[in-house]
């Protein structure tokens, strides 16, 4: 009766995480999408060290729920900047989207979309802080809602392959998950924080 009773223990408990785990980071990555103030890179990192560790969480689910819940967050926050762009006067979610859109990233974004167009929408999800100040150089060019999602689609692959590798990688170099959490997020950081760190080392560039 003893292996029954573990059974009867542990099937609860591996249900249970799943049942909050999934949703949890659904949720998470959807709301970071809409709103930048949750570090979504590191929820997806984090969540690939448990999945590296636990059986009972699976890295291709965790890869599926955070495309899925970035796909949906950029396409509704487009969308809402859309409907901002069509009315005289404007609204919140457009304005928090300019907000976060410097000037001079604005420009580039613009430069690098009509030189090169779906292409700079797939990277930018690559590139820390390169996210929105696209999104809103597609708004301006009046992209379709049609043809932001087709090129957001492989974006959103591209960047949860990205940050779950970052995770498996921290995973892979301790034996206990949260020391594997603590290396993901360093690793997270760090892969943030570079191209603003080269930018000022290297410099203004000269005319």
């Amino acid at each position: 009766m003893t292996w029954l009773g573990s059974a009867v223990t542990v099937v609860p408990t591996e249900a249970t995480q799943q049942a909050l785990g999934y949703p949890s980071l659904f949720l998470l990555v959807l709301i970071g999408a809409l709103v930048p103030v949750v570090p979504t890179g590191v929820l997806v990192s984090s969540a690939a060290v448990v999945a590296f560790h636990q059986a009972t969480i699976s890295l291709g689910m965790v890869f599926l729920t955070a495309s899925l819940a970035a796909f949906c967050g950029d396409v509704a926050l487009y969308w809402l900047g859309r409907r901002g762009m069509r009315s005289k006067n404007g609204s919140r979610w457009l304005e928090a989207i300019r907000s976060r859109a410097p000037e001079d990233r604005l420009a580039q974004a613009q430069e690098k979309l009509a030189e090169h167009g779906v292409a700079v929408l797939v990277l930018s999800r690559l590139v820390p802080a390169g996210r929105i100040p696209v999104m809103l150089a597609c708004l301006l060019a009046k992209w379709p809602t049609r043809r932001f999602v087709r090129g957001n689609l492989p974006a959103c692959l591209a960047w949860t392959v990205t940050y779950q590798l970052i995770g498996i990688l921290g995973g892979s170099l301790f034996k206990e998950p949260w020391e594997g959490v603590v290396a993901a997020v360093v690793l997270t950081v760090v892969v943030s924080a570079a191209p603003s760190v080269w930018k000022r080392v290297r410099g203004p560039e000269k005319a």
